[in-house]
């Protein structure tokens, strides 16, 4: 089944908060919730100084301070697993554009923890590769050619006209105003001939076979992130709607091509390779879901006691042979006309 696909019981509203407090778990699936600090919530003037809410870090309010997902140390633990299970995916490969070995300059939007660009710079060791990021969360030491930059991507890169032979950019989801200004910048800035290339994730986590109802809190997970999305202004259907390939043709680009990937939250595939990425998959939701969740769900109005609920449920599911669980991404890559 596809990201994409309809909910197997046909819409159901989000449901609220209060319901997932009442739900008793099921017996097949093991689940775990660490301890949490206590809340606190502040804003500061400085970058290095981020907001907290429920003891957990958030970036400043620098640019666009309505980011969604944590920036402290567990959430980039999780970022780095989802770096690997990628790797597994794309079977080590970490770019699907066609690049010629001899490009001299590249561009990782929104690059995280900086695996990614590492990686990349190590692949091509003579190309100058640039991170850029709204927190400062990447290693001091970098190799020569990486280098990393705090930029807010959503404002008007720094960066001149037809500078760049690649622009690469993944899990922005819920963090874009308008995704076609996203990439008229990237075109912008690409030599002619240049390739973009973006990775983003479906905000729907369904079941195999319908394992998952609309009810379960898998079934609701989209609910959630949409409904919060509407309040801080950002879009987490990007998959959904196609929003990628739409933006690509919107800034000029030709030769757009787009892949599709399922991939399975539990041990439930029978192939061997579809197993390993499950537990990457699986590992990489479950290690710090209260960093995916905790800034929506309070957006929200939910109380912590909620969220924390939600969350044993959504670990109990993914756990759980029989729901099936599974998401999709959506890679899309295009050129900039040589003229």
């Amino acid at each position: 089944m596809s990201g994409n696909a309809a909910d197997e019981s046909g819409p159901v509203e989000m449901l609220p908060a209060s319901h997932w407090a009442t739900q008793k778990p099921d017996d097949d699936a093991d689940s775990t919730l660490d301890s949490v600090g206590s809340s606190t919530t502040s804003l500061s003037e400085s970058i290095l100084n981020y907001r907290e809410l429920y003891g957990r870090t958030y970036h400043s309010e620098r640019g666009n301070a309505n980011y969604w997902a944590a920036n402290d140390e567990k959430q980039n633990e999780s970022m780095d697993i989802s770096h690997h299970m990628n790797l597994l995916i794309f079977d080590g490969k970490i770019f699907q554009a066609p690049l010629d070995k001899g490009i001299k300059k590249a561009l990782d939007i929104g690059t995280g923890t900086g695996n990614w660009a590492f990686d990349f710079a190590d692949e091509f060791p003579e190309c100058e590769v640039i991170g850029t990021d709204v927190s400062p969360i990447q290693p001091s030491w970098t190799p020569p050619n990486l280098k990393f930059e705090i930029e807010d991507c959503t404002q008007t890169w720094s960066f001149p006209d037809n500078s760049f032979d690649y622009v690469h950019i993944r899990w922005l989801v819920g963090s874009i105003p308008d995704w076609n200004a996203l990439f008229a910048e990237a075109y912008r800035v690409l030599k002619p001939g240049g390739w973009l290339e973006s990775l983003e994730p479906t905000d729907r986590i369904q079941g195999a076979d319908g394992g998952i109802k609309p009810t379960d809190a898998l079934g609701q997970w989209h609910q959630i992130f949409r409904a919060g999305g509407k309040i801080i202004g950002r879009d987490f259907d990007v998959y959904e709607r196609g929003l990628q390939r739409k933006a690509f043709e919107a800034a000029g680009f030709n030769e757009v091509h787009s892949k599709d990937i399922t991939i399975p939250l539990s041990q439930w595939p029978k192939d061997p390779k579809q197993k390993e990425i499950a537990t990457a998959a699986q590992a990489f939701f479950t290690h710090d879901t209260e960093g995916f969740v905790l800034f929506v769900a309070a957006t929200l109005g939910w109380k912590r006691e909620e969220i924390e609920a939600y969350i044993k449920l959504s670990h109990q599911e993914i756990k759980s042979i029989k729901k099936r669980a599974q998401y999709a991404q959506r890679v899309v890559w295009g050129r900039k006309p040589v003229s």
